[in-house]
C-alpha cells in the first residue's frame, strides 16, 4: 500500500512518496529571462526556464535545476508526466518527502 501524499500548507508544494524518493509537480515557465524557481501556485512549484520547449530542451533544464535543489545527481531526476504540458510531475530519487519539504520552504518566495 502506497503512503497518503503530504498535504501541503497554504502556499506549499504538494509531495508524494516515491520508491527511493519522492514526486513533485511543478508549473513550468519557459523560455524565461533566466531559470529559477519562483513560488507556488496551486501546490505546484512555479519554474522558469530559459529553454525553450523544443526537443525537450526545457525539460532537460528543469531536470537540471531540480537535482541541484535537491543536491542530487542529474540521473537521479526524471520528467515521470507531462513532458510535453506547462504542469509536469517530476519524481527525485535519493530523497525522502521531509527532506524535500525542508529544501523547498528554504527556497526564497516571490
Amino acid at each position: 500500500m502506497k503512503p497518503p501524499a503530504m498535504a501541503p500548507a497554504e502556499g506549499a508544494v504538494e509531495l508524494s512518496p516515491a520508491k527511493g524518493g519522492v514526486t513533485l509537480k511543478i508549473r513550468v515557465i519557459p523560455r524565461a529571462s533566466k531559470s529559477g524557481f519562483c513560488g507556488v501556485m496551486d501546490g505546484a512549484l512555479k519554474a522558469r526556464v530559459a529553454a525553450p520547449p523544443v526537443d525537450g530542451a526545457a525539460n532537460q533544464e528543469l531536470e537540471r535545476m531540480l537535482a541541484k535543489l535537491f543536491g542530487v545527481p542529474k540521473s537521479a531526476v526524471t520528467i515521470v508526466a507531462g513532458q510535453a504540458s506547462k504542469i509536469k510531475k517530476a519524481q527525485a530519487l535519493g530523497i525522502t518527502v521531509e527532506q524535500a519539504a525542508d529544501m523547498l520552504a528554504a527556497l526564497p518566495r516571490a
